[in-house]
């Protein structure tokens, strides 16, 4: 069903079955699969994949070309920047061990849970089987191998934790003002917003 507040561009592509919330847009050649529930005001944009079955919650931003595959959760306030790719297996084959052409029973879909809040970067990649936790970001081109901790900032290849951030997307800094690294235990704040967060090994919330 699709709400008719949403707006859809006449070239995208969606299948039967997929479900569009109030106020949501999509835009040019998105490719939606059979199944996919796509939230109330999200933005799906031009050229972006959305494979069969993939929930995506409310007030979420997919941008160009983002590629969503068969077994991600989206949840709410989710951004994915352009380019970006979630992966669904983590031992791909194009064949069985006999040489035949693999068929969907021949594989095991791996989830990716993309927790409220959470940002992946341009052109990044999470790979199969991993949580990217709330209000997490994962920065431009990173390789995502491993679970991402809420309000964790992480990049590279593979990606690893760089620090914190605060719901509004500003690193946190400790108390001498400077950007806290990600090994710091203790206070922290947003110099934006003034929001203060303890931080305790893998974890970090509002005190």
């Amino acid at each position: 069903m699709i709400d008719p507040t949403a707006r859809v561009h006449p070239s995208a592509d969606l299948e039967a079955g997929v479900s569009v919330g109030p106020g949501t847009s999509i835009w040019q050649r998105a490719q939606i699969r059979s199944g996919a529930t796509i939230g109330a005001e999200c933005v799906i944009g031009r050229d972006a994949f959305i494979d069969v079955g993939v929930p995506i919650g409310s007030r979420v931003k997919i941008q160009n070309a983002a590629l969503v595959y068969h077994g991600v959760i989206v949840e709410d306030g989710v951004f994915i920047g352009p380019n970006a790719i979630l992966t669904n297996d983590r031992f791909p084959r194009a064949i069985t061990a006999t040489g035949e052409l693999a068929r969907a029973d021949d594989w095991e879909v791996s989830p990716i849970v993309l927790r409220q809040g959470a940002a992946i970067g341009a052109g990044a990649v999470v790979v199969a089987g991993t949580t990217v936790g709330r209000f997490a970001t994962v920065g431009a081109g990173a390789v995502v191998t491993r679970d991402v901790p809420d309000h964790a900032l992480v990049a590279g290849n593979p990606a690893r934790r760089l620090g914190w951030v605060c719901y509004c997307g500003r690193r946190l800094v400790g108390p001498t003002g400077a950007r806290v690294a990600s090994d710091h235990a203790g206070a922290a704040r947003c110099p934006r917003c003034d929001a203060a967060f303890d931080i305790a090994g893998d974890a970090c919330a509002t005190s």
